[in-house]
């Protein structure tokens, strides 16, 4: 079995490199993070024009209809270059759910724009700090009006529409939570911009007050834990591109910084640390390779490689951007320096579908589900 992307994908992967290198450079995304504006505007129209956006959508709704092997190869160079774009909230979430779970009309109406840039999407699910479970979502749809809060919603301040998880019934079970489309232009929305550590990425708070809503599919929470494992592939390569980036800046500082008269990446301590950086980076995109595969090719397996793929991405990007700081040293710490902003998005990336206690507990339940016919 071959776990490789093919040579087009990679040239894919080359292009996107470059268009990135050329549009997303440091100074670009530190435009963003200091700035007023929410997001590379420009950035993300032209990810639109090249349809980059679209890899995975159908060509009937405006995509290029590549598939998700493609669009894994561009998560990582997104993850690389930290570009300050809705991409995940908009792709990997909001137009995953209208593909599993929209009617043809709603198709219509959205991926296109999706697809191109011209609309932004998110999906709002949590309300309070924890798990999201069916008991924490209180938000209410009554006679095709929604009322509630949801925060934090990623991009939630700059999206057109956003795919809702809100109660249907009194019942306290996954079937009493159903998924709704609400368009964020209407009335009874009200939303603030909050605080996080990564403003390139922006959250929001969003006050529903019978807002008018469309429903989604039928079986809101399976629906719910189906696009969640997909997201959970795409960002776990966004989590390897920014690994290797961020072992490379490591590395190369290692390379041109001397003390003591001597290159730092001869130091022993200096050599284990890059090496350390290496193992998890390399064991981050064995995992999201075999999140791949089972994404592609719809296999049985994904649920269990999804979960794994994110435990590994995170704790690779995590770790691979906190020691690229101490690689740094003192310099590493200040502003001037780009450690930070590698720091800023692997912490950002690591809650946005969750904890990573949440991601581990689902790894070992369905590692146990998956070996429970074979122990009886």
């Amino acid at each position: 079995m071959n776990f490789d992307f093919s040579d087009d994908q990679k040239q894919l992967g080359r292009e996107a490199r470059r268009f990135l290198a050329d549009r997303s450079s440091s100074a670009a995304v530190r435009a963003i993070l200091e700035g007023p504006e929410p997001f590379d505007r420009a950035l993300w129209a032209g990810l639109g024009e090249m349809g980059f956006l679209g890899a995975a959508i159908p060509e009937e709704y405006g995509g290029l209809g590549a598939g998700y092997l493609e669009l894994c190869v561009i998560a990582e160079e997104l993850g690389r270059a930290l570009a300050p774009v809705p991409t995940s909230s908009s792709i990997y979430l909001a137009a995953e759910f209208l593909l599993a779970a929209g009617s043809e009309g709603q198709k219509q109406a959205w991926l296109p724009k999706l697809a191109s840039g011209e609309a932004i999407g998110t999906f709002a699910f949590a309300e309070i700090p924890g798990k999201v479970t069916p008991r924490t979502i209180t938000a209410t749809v009554t006679g095709g009006r929604l009322s509630g809060t949801k925060s934090p919603v990623p991009d939630g301040d700059v999206a057109d529409i956003a795919i809702v998880a809100a109660r249907t019934g009194s019942g306290a079970g996954e079937q009493a939570i159903g998924l709704f489309l609400v368009d964020l232009s209407g009335p009874g929305v009200t939303r603030d911009a909050v605080d996080s550590i990564d403003p390139t990425r922006s959250q929001a708070r969003i006050v529903f007050d019978g807002a008018s809503v469309e429903p989604l599919g039928i079986d809101g929470w399976a629906t719910i834990a189906n696009v969640l494992d997909r997201a959970a592939v795409l960002i776990a390569f966004e989590q390897v591109g920014g690994s290797d980036r961020a072992l490379e800046m490591a590395r190369d500082y290692a390379l041109e910084r001397f003390a003591f008269g001597r290159q730092i990446g001869s130091f022993q301590a200096v050599k284990h640390m890059l090496a350390d950086m290496y193992v998890s980076a390399t064991l981050a995109r064995s995992n999201a390779y075999y999140g791949a595969w089972a994404l592609s090719t719809g296999s049985a397996e994904l649920p269990q490689a999804a979960a794994t793929a994110r435990v590994s991405a995170t704790q690779s990007f995590q770790h691979c951007a906190k020691n690229n700081i101490q690689v740094h040293g003192g310099m590493g710490f200040t502003w001037a320096f780009d450690c930070h902003l590698f720091y800023r998005r692997s912490n950002g990336l690591a809650l946005g579908l969750g904890s990573q206690s949440t991601w581990e507990d689902l790894l070992i339940e369905r590692m146990r589900g998956r070996n429970a016919p074979a122990a009886a």
